[in-house]
């Protein structure tokens, strides 16, 4: 079917989209620096194309009759149903406008990106090989700078350009305090969303070598630069993404290899598990396991450790959570909270949603989410789908470690890939329920 002008034009937006986020945070600083008062306009404007995108998208279903098929959707019914609450909660939980409209761009601009790549595969299928070009376009950015600045540039490189720990955002980071141990962040926002950006990026790559080998031969040197790049960038965000990274890739083996694979090697690799494990419970009051893995600095780093302020801000998420039921409000928490009168950090991303949105808003959260995923699986033959399953499951456990869905370039690019691997016919039959 061949596509209008208009159908050109929105994908063409989306695309904008998805190929400025991986850079979004040098260009936003760097802009920012150069128009100083125009900040927040600068860094919203992947929110003024959604919002453009979105009327050229309700066109194209209507007249492409695309809209019995999406109301008959639960899955889209669920995310108009979190989409509602979110505007019912502006009316009887008011944080004030900033606020409201940092948190409604934060809790929205996934699910919405999500619908609008999801309409544009359905129109036209052969729209997925352009998202997954400049998505794995963006990783090679990401991959080639995280490799120079862990190998050939100064630490603070990005200080140049306007990064700054106390106005905008700090050129790196070290591990409590050590500057033995500095955390990169590439082109990104920090080292942590770099981790789950490498997460979501590497799960793809290993399903596609496993699934897709012949195929990538044509994209072999791009992939392995971007695949090296992201590992380094892994590693060198000292983040607990690794972790996510480790069960993402387990699930990617375990999803295509899972059957073939001997007892004998299940057994191994699980004792294999358990002697890791081992070894790093033996080792934890050495400098390596201590700073990489449990993020303490022996010799003397802040008062109050990461360790111990992830504790605190658990605690304190769970109580806020068991004694609001319907939650604080939009822009309650998180960086939005920074623009109204009582900011709040959560580093729990469920504990966040509960408390914006309360117990109904996690619910139905997580249900979109459940059903992603079950989709994603469905489609497990297809390598887009079996890779984003994979870093659906390592995001859904940095979760419980950080807010990860809060991040910009994380939300949008797995939920826009999620949306090209179930919008088009590659994997398994759609399914609607």
């Amino acid at each position: 079917m061949k596509s209008s002008m208009l159908e050109r034009v929105y994908a063409g937006i989306l695309l904008v989209i998805l190929a400025g986020v991986v850079v979004h945070a040098p260009l936003a600083v760097w802009l920012g620096t150069l128009a100083p008062g125009y900040e927040l306009l600068i860094k919203s404007w992947k929110e003024i194309l959604l919002l453009a995108a979105t009327p050229l998208g309700i066109v194209a279903v209507s007249r492409r009759h695309l809209w019995p098929e999406l109301r008959r959707d639960w899955l889209f019914r669920l995310i108009v149903a979190f989409a509602v609450l979110h505007i019912v909660m502006l009316i009887f939980l008011w944080n004030g406008i900033n606020a409201s409209l940092a948190g409604l761009s934060i809790d929205l601009r996934g699910l919405l990106y999500f619908g609008l790549v999801y309409v544009a595969i359905r129109l036209h299928p052969s729209y997925r090989r352009l998202f997954l070009k400049v998505g794995i376009s963006g990783a090679l950015v990401v991959g080639v700078f995280a490799l120079l600045q862990v190998f050939v540039l100064p630490r603070d490189v990005l200080a140049g350009i306007g990064y700054d720990k106390d106005t905008t955002i700090a050129p790196y980071l070290t591990v409590d305090k050590n500057p033995d141990y500095v955390r990169i962040n590439s082109t990104l926002r920090g080292p942590n969303p770099l981790g789950a950006y490498a997460v979501i990026i590497l799960s793809i790559l290993i399903a596609a070598v496993i699934l897709e080998s012949k195929r990538l031969k044509q994209y072999k040197i791009v992939s392995l630069v971007a695949a090296l790049g992201l590992a380094t960038a892994l590693w060198a965000s000292y983040s607990r993404s690794a972790l996510g990274a480790f069960v993402a890739s387990s699930a990617v083996i375990a999803g295509t290899l899972g059957r073939s694979v001997s007892r004998k090697w299940w057994i191994a690799s699980v004792i294999l598990a358990c002697a890791v494990i081992g070894a790093l419970v033996v080792g934890q009051g050495g400098a390596f396991v201590s700073n990489v893995i449990l993020h303490e600095n022996l010799n003397g780093g802040s008062d109050i450790s990461s360790n111990e302020g992830h504790v605190s801000s658990l605690s304190d998420g769970l109580s806020r959570l068991l004694h609001q039921p319907f939650g604080a409000g939009i822009g309650s928490t998180g960086s939005a909270s920074l623009y109204g009168d009582e900011p709040l950090i959560i580093e729990n991303q469920y504990l966040l949603i509960a408390h914006e949105v309360g117990w109904l808003g996690l619910l139905l959260f997580v249900a979109i989410f459940g059903f992603v995923l079950r989709r994603l699986w469905l489609r497990r033959r297809d390598y887009l789908a079996l890779g984003l399953f994979a870093s659906g499951i390592g995001l859904a456990l940095i979760g419980l470690l950080l807010p990860v869905w809060v991040d910009d370039t994380v939300a949008i690019i797995w939920w826009g890939l999620a949306a090209a691997a179930l919008g088009g016919n590659h994997g398994k039959k759609r399914t609607s329920n």
